[in-house]
C-alpha cells in the first residue's frame, strides 16, 4: 500500500539553476493510518487526495499541501453519523540534511523542543505527521450535525436555559426515570 503523503524528491533536491522550479505534484491513495481526533476522523483505508507544490530551498524542500477527504464521525449529540469533507492545509519545510537550519552540524541535539525540522529519508519526504498535527489542531473534539441535529428537532426534545427545566423530557434519557 502506497501512501498518498509520500513524496519521492530525488529530481528536486539535484536540480539547480532553471531546474530548481517548484513542482505541482497530486497523490491519491488509501490513508495509512487513522487521522483525526477521537469523535471525528479520516479512517484508515479511507481516500485522501493531496495537491502539493514542492519548492526546492537548495539542502531542503518546501511542500505547501492541500488535502481532501472525507470524515467518519458521530454528532455528540445525537450520535448520528457524520461524513463532512475535509480540506486542510498544511505548509512545511523538509531537510535533505541535518545541518540545513544551523549551517554546522548537531553537536548538542535538540529533541523534543517541537522546532525539529524534518527529514527527507533515502529521497523520499513524509508528510503523515504534518497532517496529522493539522488535523489534531483543526478537527473538532466535539463535531454536531450542521444546523441541528435532526433528532432533536423531530422528537421536541428541548434544552432549558440556565435555571429552568426543559419543557420535556429529552428521549434519550427516558429510560433512567425508574431510577429516580
Amino acid at each position: 500500500m502506497t501512501s498518498p503523503f509520500v513524496f519521492n524528491v530525488a529530481q528536486l533536491l539535484r536540480s539547480h539553476g532553471e531546474d530548481a522550479l517548484p513542482q505541482q505534484v497530486t497523490q491519491t491513495g488509501p490513508a495509512p493510518q487513522r487521522i483525526g481526533v477521537e469523535m471525528i476522523a479520516i479512517p484508515e483505508g479511507g481516500e485522501v487526495e493531496v495537491d502539493a507544490t514542492l519548492t526546492p530551498l537548495g539542502g531542503a524542500i518546501l511542500v505547501d499541501a492541500d488535502i481532501r477527504a472525507t470524515l467518519h464521525g458521530e454528532c455528540v449529540r445525537c450520535l448520528a453519523p457524520l461524513h463532512p469533507p475535509l480540506d486542510l492545509h498544511v505548509s512545511q519545510v523538509f531537510a535533505a540534511d541535518a545541518d540545513f537550519i544551523s549551517g554546522d552540524p548537531l553537536e548538542d541535539e535538540d529533541t523534543g523542543s517541537g522546532d525539529e525540522v524534518p527529514q527527507i529519508d533515502h529521497d523520499e519526504l513524509d508528510l503523515l505527521q504534518t497532517v496529522i498535527d493539522e488535523a489534531g489542531l483543526n478537527l473538532p473534539f466535539n463535531p454536531t450535525c450542521e444546523g441541528g441535529c435532526d433528532y432533536i428537532a423531530a422528537e421536541g426534545v428541548t434544552t432549558g436555559v440556565s435555571g429552568e427545566e426543559p419543557a420535556s423530557t429529552d428521549l434519550r434519557w427516558a429510560g433512567l426515570e425508574k431510577f429516580l
